[in-house]
């Protein structure tokens, strides 16, 4: 085999598509026969120096993929699959790698840097391969520079496949000690000096203790320095991006350092190239982002007290920090308005800005106030269009009281400039000012309104005259149509818009229908706004929202016309559909939620439910996801007469429930079968084994997306409440499912995003629970449930105990135990009171300042006790 896979791996990138094919057929074919074999073969390929560059590189991007792949479940197989193998051939791929570092193919030695992390990130967990980083590391600095480069950038690749506690602090040092050695000035190779740099950005996470030590933080932070000063662009780019990191990674340890790294990233700012430029930036932005996460868990407080670990260095870099950002907004691209990609330094600078306004509230106002007055009116449309940007990045942050009386004199300027200024481009950002203003300073919580009877109704001719305009100039009127309407979502009986409801509602229609919809996002901007208007309307115009009804069903049949599209034909088309059947769900919800227009509303059922099905129809592999959830919509406004569906939308529910690749598809399923669950009740009887084999199924997948799982057990207790005591076939399958999950589920985790996780699976096994006590109410089944209550109460113990559930999880858990002594009456009193802490969880409740939670524990309190005396 080791003579043939050469011209396989040649023949495998052939431009002849029948060669190419049975070559991949042929290496396909090797793996499955011998694994190991096929593995060796492509490690001595990769490290033969007579063997041609493409068909090493090949060899080495296979071996790769042998090891690594996205896919969660996929990933844990090619794992297993590794560790199984036999020690002597890994022990061979792995000499044959190692040894491939000192190729003088440039290709073969980077794909060979990343095989070997992948290696390490197999084994080095596993306590395999323990010499790996001392063979790496041995005489570093003896060796010619494209194996120092080729080694360095191996433990850069190393750092980002293994978490740091695999490797001891050692041996952390000492690649410390070897990276930034590397990156000293006075290496010779700007090769191994770039290296070095971008290793260095990912053993960041390994720093800790270097960086808690002062002496190794200074030598740190003075060679990251230094390399951002160097000739090359690339070391200047990697060593920024350096600081970048450093400032999330290492925030409470940089302020020895802000002054200079100040000095450093404003003289990056104004004369470097701009992809330097721009991290320069995104070093502001990242420190902003540290100090608005610590003031925000700190509840904002201002004060400056020493037990806030916030060091302030966006307010004492102010009077410098704006000025140079200010400086930035000048240097605009021409239309940049129209790329949707675009991201320039003027860009980066408004979006700093915006964060620096979040950061330090009021104190920004006065340093940008002059620069807007300055340049406002001037003959140059840069000038107009910076003072603008200027404007709109600092109305979040700054309060109401500062704000208002600036706003209030710009408003009659800003409508002016959308409809006069002459460049595209000052409308542009005018038109997203406005939004802002909607967005941040209207609204039910804001005290002195911006918006009153006298500037209303010129408000919204200036927006549905811009709507007219250049696409990506309309697109943004729409957002700020959008935030208007969304300020008068409390608004009770009367909404100041309702005068303009028609013109509005027509004018967004018109919109749709532009021939250049398609440009800027503007047709999707519209269908939001209309979507917003209609959610945000009130009952004096209801009979107006009832008329969109045909109007849309139109407009959506007129999709289901054309045949034998091409395929981007066919894709605007699909994404049509998509915003045409969210805003029939908004409608439905709209018109379902009083009971006069839900009436009128449902003489239309029919007919829109034949459309979704026909949407679905025209999908052959998977289920449109907006039809679903409009359908969802519909069962809630339908009630148990949606039953007559059911029998031609079932199969398409069981698609739905079935598409582990397109996973929010499935979750989105899985929400629509408990809106069906609550609309039918009992009527979804005949389709629950079906649904509940998919959900079982479903669950003990590992390709479907864990997001998913949560939902399901919610869905569970859709169910059980839906079919009451018909639900006991089903529990001896559910119940254990349940029951692992909630013990998986019980651990504390110190990951954030592993806690959220953790804690909406929490709340789906408590709704779960919920639904089923419930479901089993007054049923003499109800006996059934005793059997699993120590376990349920167990759950409740731990999760209390572990101090680390979100409101949600609390108001749900106190509710479960209620449900728990409502149903099971005298033979849950018992077990109540020998639960260790459900007597103080109830209490910490009661005392909650939430009041959903405090309304569950009253219930939950008057549950219990009449079981036991509480």
């Amino acid at each position: 085999m080791a003579l043939e896979v050469t011209q396989v791996l040649l023949n495998a990138q052939a431009i002849d598509g029948t060669v190419r094919k049975q070559a991949e057929e042929s290496l396909k074919q090797l793996q499955e026969q011998d694994l190991p074999l096929f593995l060796l073969s492509l490690s001595r390929e990769l490290a033969n120096e007579e063997k041609p560059v493409e068909s090493r590189k090949l060899a080495g991007l296979i071996l790769k993929n042998a090891l690594d792949a996205k896919e969660q479940h996929r990933k844990s197989d090619l794992v297993q699959r590794w560790l199984a193998l036999d020690p002597s051939a890994k022990n061979q791929i792995k000499m044959c790698l190692l040894q491939t570092l000192s190729s003088l193919v440039e290709d073969a030695r980077s794909t060979t840097s990343q095989v070997i992390a992948k290696v390490a990130g197999i084994e080095l967990p596993q306590k395999e391969w323990p010499e790996l980083i001392g063979s790496l590391l041995l005489n570093i600095h003896q060796l010619p520079p494209h194996v120092k480069q080729a080694t360095l950038e191996t433990l850069g690749y190393l750092c980002e496949e293994v978490s740091p506690e695999v490797v001891d602090q050692d041996q952390v040092n000492k690649i410390l000690t070897a990276v930034v050695q590397g990156m000293n000035a006075s290496e010779g190779s700007t090769e191994v000096r770039l290296a070095a740099t971008r290793a260095l950005y990912n053993a960041l996470g390994f720093a800790q203790a270097n960086f808690s030590n002062a002496m190794e933080r200074d030598y740190i932070m003075r060679v990251v320095c230094e390399a951002t000063l160097s000739p090359d662009l690339k070391i200047r780019l990697a060593a920024f991006e350096c600081l970048v990191a450093i400032s999330s990674t290492y925030y409470d340890k940089i302020a020895p350092y802000i002054q200079d790294v100040f000095n450093i990233t404003a003289k990056a700012v104004r004369e470097d190239q701009e992809p330097v430029a721009l991290q320069a930036i995104e070093f502001w932005s990242s420190v902003c982002d540290e100090e608005i996460d610590i003031l925000e868990d700190y509840g904002g407080d201002f004060t400056g007290d020493s037990d806030i670990p916030c060091f302030y260095f966006i307010k004492q870099a102010l009077p410098a920090l704006v000025p140079m950002l200010l400086e930035t907004l000048l240097k605009q691209e021409e239309d940049q308005d129209q790329d949707e990609g675009a991201w320039n330094i003027a860009m980066a600078g408004g979006t700093c800005l915006c964060l620096v306004a979040r950061t330090v509230g009021d104190d920004i106002v006065p340093l940008v106030m002059p620069f807007i007055e300055e340049n406002i009116t001037k003959p140059e449309w840069r000038q107009r269009e910076a003072a603008t940007y200027a404007f709109g990045s600092i109305l979040e942050g700054p309060s109401a009281d500062k704000l208002t009386p600036i706003v209030n004199v710009a408003l009659t300027f800003m409508l002016s400039a959308l409809t006069k200024d002459p460049n595209n481009q000052v409308k542009d950002t005018t038109a997203w000012t406005l939004g802002r203003i909607f967005e941040f300073l209207h609204g039910s919580t804001v005290d002195a309104p911006i918006i009153t009877p006298a500037n209303c109704q010129q408000i919204i001719t200036v927006l549905l005259q811009s709507m007219k305009d250049v696409p990506n100039v309309a697109e943004k009127a729409c957002g700020a149509l959008y935030f208007l309407a969304q300020g008068y979502e409390d608004i009770g009986a009367s909404s100041p818009l309702a005068p303009f409801f028609q013109e509005i509602v027509q004018s967004l229609i018109t919109v749709t229908h532009r021939e250049d919809a398609g440009e800027s996002r503007l047709r999707t901007a519209a269908y939001e706004a209309l979507n917003e208007v209609v959610r945000c309307s009130t009952e004096e115009t209801a009979s107006m929202v009832l008329q969109l009804v045909p109007l849309i069903m139109i407009e959506l049949h007129k999709t289901l016309e054309g045949q034998g599209l091409a395929s981007d034909e066919r894709e605007r088309q699909s994404e049509l559909q998509g915003l045409l059947c969210g805003c029939l769900q908004v409608i439905i919800q709209k018109l379902g939620s009083s009971e006069p227009t839900k009436y009128v509303f449902l003489q239309y059922a029919d007919q829109i439910m034949g459309l979704f099905l026909r949407v679905f129809a025209c999908r052959s592999a998977t289920v449109h996801e907006e039809a679903m959830l409009a359908i969802g919509a519909l069962a809630y406004a339908s009630g148990p007469e949606f039953a007559k569906y059911m029998p031609e939308f079932y199969k398409y529910l069981e698609m739905g429930l079935q598409n582990f690749e397109e996973y929010q598809i499935c979750a989105v399923t899985v929400g629509v079968v408990g809106d069906i669950a609550r609309a039918l009740e009992d009527k979804i009887l005949p389709y629950c084994d079906g649904i509940m084999t998919l959900l079982l199924r479903d669950l003990s997948s590992n390709q479907l997306h864990r997001s998913v799982k949560p939902p399901i057990f919610s869905c569970f207790g859709d169910i059980a409440l839906a079919i009451g005591e018909n639900f006991e076939k089903y529990l001896i399958y559910a119940m254990p499912m349940i029951q692992s999950a909630a013990e998986m589920s019980a651990r504390t985790c110190a990951d954030d995003e592993l806690t959220d996780y953790t804690n909406s699976l929490r709340n789906g096994i408590l709704e779960a629970y919920s639904g089923i006590f419930q479901g089993f109410k007054n049923s003499p089944k109800a006996e059934l449930l005793i059997a699993y209550a120590p376990h349920i109460l167990q759950f409740l113990d731990s999760i209390y105990m572990g101090k680390d559930m979100d409101d949600v999880v609390m108001k749900t858990a106190i509710g479960v135990l209620g449900d728990l002594a409502d149903t099971l009456g005298s033979h849950a009193g018992s077990l109540i009171q020998q639960s260790m802490s459900s007597r103080e969880f109830l209490n910490e409740c009661l005392s909650s300042e939430d009041l959903l939670i405090k309304e569950s524990a009253e219930w939950a309190k008057l549950a219990i006790s009449r079981v036991i005396s509480v």
